[in-house]
């Protein structure tokens, strides 16, 4: 029994031995294998955009600024084109991210990115919505494309003016009067439910034609009369009127100066006291100058 275990021991012995030197040959082996295999790995040529906003929201008529990183990896310096597709009636600048030189093309390098920036520009009135850019970078033999979207949102605003250019009228009390004014949408976007009110002296009636508008489109202009009545017996002298428009979206309001004149009908009688007091005066030194 003690002989078969010695041979039992020797065998382990001999074998842990064996494995030991083999362990010497065949790691090395399988080392050199891998870098073998990681050295004949080709890195394949890309070039991409980074892009990080883009989505852009503005007013109409402003510009669109998209910022966007260009990354290549290869195993020389190429030139890439870089080009841009916009919507009919706009223009695309392309420069780089800190000049405002515009340019057509970019050389970039191993792992290093280029920064650019695309200058999206409305040339011609645009409706509110979204605008596809199209931007692209192509050497020969690779390219990349990356869409940007121009947001324009709607804008609301209405100018109220009188249509002679002047802030100041005459009137006549107890009698209308007739002021004439514009009301325009200039705003991108139709306005609804228009609304015209005043606030003026005390007794003053002031009345609007007409005096609601349930639309107005964009770029369009209405015409408004606006009667004032000053009440019998007004002092003459200069008063102030505001007209107010009211809507959702824009409310301007307009002071309007009103010189108050005497009714023509007092201005007779006015001129026939004169006329009354000018003879009885003259009558009087006649009679004294007989004396």
């Amino acid at each position: 029994m003690n002989m078969k275990l010695q041979i039992f021991k020797k065998a382990i012995l001999i074998f842990s031995i064996v494995m030991v030197i083999a362990s010497f040959f065949i790691l090395p082996g399988m080392l050199f294998a891998d870098e073998s295999t990681t050295s004949t790995t080709e890195i394949k040529p890309q070039v991409k955009f980074d892009i990080t906003y883009p989505e852009l929201k503005a007013k109409a008529g402003s510009q669109f600024e998209f910022k966007a990183d260009i990354g290549y990896i290869g195993p020389q310096e190429t030139i890439f084109n870089l080009t841009a597709e916009a919507p009919q009636g706009w223009y695309v600048s392309i420069q780089p991210a800190y000049e405002s030189t515009e340019i057509s093309a970019v050389k970039l390098v191993q792992g290093k990115k280029e920064s650019l920036k695309f200058v999206a520009i409305p040339l011609t009135k645009q409706e509110p919505g979204e605008y596809i850019i199209k931007i692209k970078a192509a050497s020969d033999t690779l390219q990349t494309e990356a869409e940007l979207k121009a947001i324009i949102t709607a804008t609301y605003e209405l100018t109220f003016t009188p249509t002679s250019g002047r802030y100041d009228t005459k009137a006549t009390s107890g009698k209308d009067n007739h002021f004439a004014v514009q009301l325009k949408n200039t705003g991108s976007a139709s306005i609804e439910k228009i609304s015209l009110s005043s606030s003026g002296p005390e007794g003053w009636k002031i009345k609007y034609n007409p005096s609601e508008i349930d639309k107005l489109d964009a770029g369009k202009t209405k015409d408004i009369d606006v009667t004032i009545f000053p009440p019998d017996k007004t002092i003459a002298g200069d008063y102030m009127v505001t007209l107010n428009v009211t809507s959702e979206n824009s409310s301007p309001k307009m002071d309007v100066r009103v010189t108050v004149q005497t009714p023509t009908i007092w201005g007779w009688v006015g001129i026939g006291i004169i006329v009354i007091v000018i003879v009885g005066v003259a009558i009087i030194f006649a009679r004294l100058g007989r004396r």
